[in-house]
């Protein structure tokens, strides 16, 4: 029995966060929306699916549009902490 419990993830809406992991790695893109539910999030710009509409006023012959899919919490990371290491490992020197 799968109880019904809310994940805490360390992104919040409107943050800028880097792909760190998957198809779309390297990615960068604001948060648009937080599932806590199912602890994923979808990332504007990134994981584009397609989705069949049926016919409706918008699109009297119906349409594939494309739109963002979501992604898991653990393959993204704030842009500000992933540019943070980038810098930390570029400024030491090495030894020799």
């Amino acid at each position: 029995m799968k109880l019904n419990t809310k994940v805490n993830i360390h992104v919040k809406k409107g943050e800028e966060v880097v792909i760190i992991a998957g198809s779309n790695k390297g990615k960068r893109g604001k948060v648009i929306e937080v599932q806590r539910s199912s602890g994923r999030i979808i990332v504007e710009g990134a994981c584009m699916i397609k989705k069949h509409v049926k016919k409706n006023q918008a699109n009297p012959n119906g349409a594939i549009v494309e739109r963002e899919g979501s992604i898991h919490a653990s393959n993204v990371m704030s842009a500000s902490v992933f540019d943070a290491s980038k810098r930390a490992k570029t400024s030491t020197p090495a030894k020799a």
